[in-house]
């Protein structure tokens, strides 16, 4: 039976621990892409591609730019942050065996693309909504995913091979897990715990 949607939202975790170490098959992997390449777009402009990276040593080269970067900000942190940061683990690379790189192209669709007029960065916005489509149909699928994104955007583009005007926006770790978190890391180790929904809701307008 479907995973009822809401159900799906709930379990959705950004994994990084919990990946089996199994390489995700490549037919459950194309119905998840093809759930994010179905995401709605401005303009119909569909600005995304996904580059699939399986090979070990690329993903151990992205795992160590990533550890650096680990260490660089957690020195940047106070010492009472940094000992909360400590204990979380911020990637799953090499565990989950497959990286999905979502990019972004703002030139497609052309110059004029229809809906973008007076707020361009709704071409950034669709392909953001094509990774929610992927995150969700992953989870339905019960495979995990995790957003790493302590990078430099020049070396991920080195690594992966764009062409100029072709942005990185995401290494997305893909893989299956043993189990989805009750409860999300940073909750769970006392990084930051989710506001409320009376917080967030206002009615007619904005009140702080």
């Amino acid at each position: 039976m479907r995973a009822d949607i809401y159900d799906v939202i709930r379990r959705r975790r950004d994994v990084r621990a919990e990946f089996t170490g199994e390489i995700v098959a490549d037919a459950t992997l194309l119905r998840i892409l093809d759930a994010a390449h179905r995401a709605p777009s401005v303009g119909n402009s569909q600005p995304w591609d996904f580059v699939v990276v399986r090979d070990r040593g690329t993903l151990e080269k992205f795992a160590g730019h990533v550890a650096d970067k680990r260490v660089a900000f957690r020195e940047s942190l106070p010492p009472e942050r940094a000992r909360t940061f400590e204990p979380i683990k911020i990637e799953g690379i090499i565990e989950s065996g497959t990286g999905i790189v979502v990019t972004h192209d703002d030139g497609r669709g052309g110059p004029q693309v229809l809906g973008r007029a007076t707020v361009p960065e709704t071409g950034l916005y669709s392909t953001i909504l094509a990774i929610q489509n992927l995150w969700l149909a992953a989870t339905a699928e019960n495979i995990g995913v995790g957003w790493v994104s302590f990078y430099d955007e020049p070396f991920l583009t080195e690594l992966t091979g764009l062409p100029p005007g072709i942005r990185p926006v995401a290494w997305l770790c893909v893989g299956p897990v043993h189990e989805f978190q009750e409860v999300p890391d940073l909750e769970r180790f006392g990084w930051r715990a989710r506001r409320p929904l009376t917080e967030a809701v206002h009615w007619e307008r904005f009140r702080p």
